[in-house]
């Protein structure tokens, strides 16, 4: 059947068929998204989003201010941080909701947004916040806006390496399509691994404005279930330092040289049960680097 109403809210609005959309407006589509794949799952979520603007995102905060009536049914804060890293702390904390009495939500979904010259600045909140986890029925997604061609920036800049230093796995969409599936594939590993996951955003991406399938049954994200956790991450499983839910849940806030009676070797990067995760069909692998530090 066709849409015959067509409204500029159709891009956030629809459930079923193809919308027109920027990549910015997918990103908060994402947020969305995710609310309504959780709620037919059973699950009450939220979500937050913070970050700092640049391009190519720098028209981010314009368009939640103008979905904020379709953000705020879908139980997704948005709040501009006074900088990169202070909006990355503040989307770690969303994910610790749940550790505390009198929670509303089963879970909050947290997005940070930043230029790459804000990845670089905020590397000691990412390593903290990635090294404390994810709540499982939470997540994170890091997107860093580059720019290869230093067409708008200092210096060109690509953040693949620094989230790679910061042990995240990184996807980098190529379309506006693969924003929106990128987006809540990320989600879906965060919450698997227990890692923050980062997303590349290109001006290419983000200033395309184009039509794309908003279906929400395209998305068959099914997380493994014979899954087997490293033995040599099985101290952390174990832990009485860490939360309950998840394969590798939330850690709460400990150093590794402070983690009583475990010692530095059993913290190897949870990047290792992203690795070995297919939460897609078809996608029988996912490409990323582990470090060990015995």
């Amino acid at each position: 059947m066709r849409h015959l109403d067509v409204t500029l809210d159709d891009k956030f609005l629809l459930k079923d068929g193809r919308v027109f959309i920027t990549g910015v407006q997918a990103l908060l589509r994402v947020m969305m998204d995710q609310r309504r794949l959780d709620a037919a799952a059973g699950l009450n979520t939220a979500g937050f989003v913070s970050g700092y603007r640049g391009s190519p995102l720098g028209g981010l905060d314009q368009q939640a201010g103008r979905a904020k009536k379709y953000l705020d049914e879908a139980q997704v804060v948005f709040k501009e941080g006074l900088n990169e890293d202070l909006a990355a702390t503040a989307v770690w904390g969303s994910q610790q909701a749940n550790l505390f009495a009198g929670a509303k939500f089963d879970g909050v979904t947290g997005m940070w947004y930043g230029k790459a010259p804000g990845v670089d600045r905020t590397g000691d909140a990412f390593k903290h916040a990635n090294f404390a986890g994810t709540w499982a029925k939470g997540g994170v997604i890091a997107v860093a806006g580059d720019d290869h061609n230093c067409k708008s920036s200092t210096l060109p800049s690509q953040s693949e390496y620094a989230f790679q230093d910061f042990e995240m796995p990184v996807l980098s969409p190529a379309d506006v399509q693969e924003v929106l599936d990128y987006g809540l594939i990320g989600i879906a590993m965060s919450r698997f691994s227990g890692l923050w996951v980062g997303l590349i955003a290109l001006a290419d991406t983000m200033d395309s404005g184009v039509t794309i399938d908003i279906s929400l049954d395209r998305h068959k994200i099914v997380a493994p279930t014979n899954f087997k956790l490293p033995a040599e991450l099985a101290c952390l499983s174990a832990s009485t330092l860490r939360s309950t839910p998840g394969a590798l849940p939330y850690h709460i806030a400990k150093t590794p040289s402070t983690l009583a009676g475990l010692s530095i070797t059993c913290w190897l990067p949870q990047t290792a049960v992203a690795a070995r995760s297919s939460l897609i069909p078809g996608w029988n692998w996912m490409s990323c680097r582990s470090r060990c530090f015995a």
